[in-house]
């Protein structure tokens, strides 16, 4: 083979490897992690939605209610009280299929009569348990977003504040 063939031949090797290697990179930039879905939103409590544990209409009663969206369902469970969703979400069958739950901020909304507006995440909430509020099971927790709230509310009506991965079935049947 003559010099300038094997030249050829060289520099089209190298463009051919250059070309492979440019195309294992695009292909690669494409296998970005997806952009993760946005977390549902809390829905309204409608006047005739019943709670998933006890089936009692949600809206009859006092105290904070919840929400939880399990799996990739697009519609959440809705519960009469903070005790009642816990009850459910520490079930073992339950745990695992958790995407996010909602709690009323009592620091925004009023005991009796929660607003829908004053929905937070569960999981970034503190509570007061064994507080002397009764909900719409008996005793329930008082979710606040914020802690200083949530001291205030215990100097006010007694109980201890916890956080979220600390309320178990076993604190719950301690202060219902």
């Amino acid at each position: 083979m003559s010099y300038a063939a094997n030249t050829f031949v060289k520099r089209l090797l190298a463009y051919s490897a250059l070309a492979w290697l440019l195309a294992a990179m695009l292909l690669l930039a494409g296998c970005e992690e997806p952009t993760p879905k946005a977390l549902a939103d809390a829905e309204p409590i409608a006047s005739g939605d019943s709670c998933h544990v006890c089936g009692m209409t949600i809206r009859e009663h006092p105290g904070p209610k919840g929400e939880a969206f399990m799996g990739r369902d697009e519609a959440p469970l809705k519960f009469c009280s903070t005790a009642e969703l816990f009850t459910f979400l520490r079930q073992p069958e339950n745990e695992s299929q958790l995407s996010h739950a909602y709690v009323h901020d009592v620091g925004r909304t009023d005991w009796e009569t929660p607003e829908d507006d004053a929905f937070i995440r569960a999981d970034e909430a503190v509570y007061v348990i064994g507080h002397d509020r009764r909900g719409s099971m008996g005793h329930t927790l008082a979710p606040f977003a914020d802690k200083n709230a949530a001291e205030a509310f215990v100097k006010d009506r007694g109980g201890k504040v916890v956080a979220f991965d600390d309320i178990t079935l076993e604190r719950l049947a301690q202060h219902r």
